[in-house]
């Protein structure tokens, strides 16, 4: 069957099925989960234009999905979509993901407290930013998911965004986290930017509250100064990475750089990881480029470089030199004695990052 031929989810769900293959994990229910997360646009046939500009990747494809791995050798597949309404705009979005957050609360007794708390935070008649909530699941290896929420911290207006976290803290009796993100993050005035403000909705000791910011022309150091935050963290490391995913880079001043904080409810006061996320699609000529650079900072940590080929290849058939954007993102993971990373993958549904003159 063609690409044009084909809707897109069927696309997404056959990729899926791929990468739970190279994975090892049970690909009987995520798949259809899949299927029923896209909502309306999973039928909608790729030869029709996307229903909506979703900004999850940058043909407008609402999903992404990215492959994790930890130190230990653990490998764990996620998918980040957006659910689009039937009709969409702006507040048909933020309804529908309303909508959708309420019937996985039920079906999967989710933990809804956190979201309760600061739910209408996060809501609003008009909004004014590209999308308001965001869904993310990984599954374990017999593809049971656990979720995660996203909410866009724009949603009121970018210049409401520092209260609007400030708030959220706030009301989950984190505010000791609010002025740290003030003193390590938020420091560079119109060049750190409040992003994405997350929760999992697990009932996991481990489950967290996240703040995603975006670091503007940025600098390694920049990206330091930001990990300083977590007690133990080896700073060298990131300009290591850096220097390895984007040789000669020293400010990035294509698309930021993007940094996050993970903070635990039994110890709210700092976090307990930090991760940075290097947009490599634009800082590379091709993928062929950018998947030599993903393997050598795999081989510098230890992980498995198969993973890396075997997830290309569930994706696309397509020439790595045509262009770049199926390696999206790669991102670094870091505690006081752990070093973590992702792998972020586009689909390509509707034909992927366009190519640069």
């Amino acid at each position: 069957m063609s690409r044009v031929d084909t809707t897109l989810g069927e696309l997404a769900k056959r990729q899926l099925k791929n990468l739970c293959d190279v994975l090892g994990i049970d690909k009987s229910s995520p798949p259809e989960l899949l299927g029923e997360l896209l909502g309306p646009v999973a039928a909608r046939p790729l030869s029709e234009p996307p229903l909506w500009p979703s900004g999850v990747a940058d043909d407008a494809t609402p999903l992404e999905f990215s492959v994790q791995f930890e130190d230990t050798g653990a490998r764990h597949l996620r998918i980040h979509l957006e659910r689009l309404a039937g009709r969409p705009s702006p507040a048909a979005n933020l309804q529908a993901a309303k909508d959708l957050t309420a019937e996985l609360a039920d079906r999967y007794d989710l933990a809804v407290e956190r979201l309760r708390a600061v739910q209408d935070i996060f809501t609003s008649d008009a909004p004014q930013s590209w999308f308001s909530w965001a869904f993310s699941l990984i599954f374990d290896e017999a593809g049971n998911p656990s979720f995660k929420l996203y909410f866009n911290t724009d949603m009121h207006g970018a210049d409401a965004a520092e209260q609007v976290v400030a708030d959220a803290f706030a009301r989950l009796g984190m505010t000791t986290a609010s002025e740290l993100v003030s003193t390590y993050a938020l420091r560079r005035e119109g060049k750190d930017l409040p992003t994405f403000f997350a929760i999992d909705l697990d009932r996991s000791a481990q489950a967290r509250v996240k703040l995603y910011f975006r670091q503007l022309d940025a600098r390694a150091a920049d990206a330091e100064h930001a990990a300083a935050a977590v007690p133990g963290v080896d700073c060298n490391t990131i300009r290591e990475f850096c220097e390895t995913l984007a040789p000669g880079v020293e400010v990035f001043d294509g698309r930021p750089l993007m940094s996050s904080y993970s903070f635990l409810e039994g110890d709210p006061e700092k976090p307990s990881n930090y991760s940075l996320y290097l947009p490599i699609r634009d800082y590379v000529p091709h993928d062929a480029v950018a998947r030599e650079r993903a393997a050598e900072h795999l081989r510098h940590h230890g992980f498995d470089l198969a993973a890396l080929d075997d997830s290309m290849g569930a994706l696309t058939d397509r020439p790595l030199d045509a262009r770049a954007g199926l390696l999206a993102h790669v991102s670094l993971r870091l505690t006081q004695d752990r070093v973590g990373t992702s792998l972020y993958f586009s689909s390509e549904a509707y034909g992927g990052t366009p190519a640069r003159n």
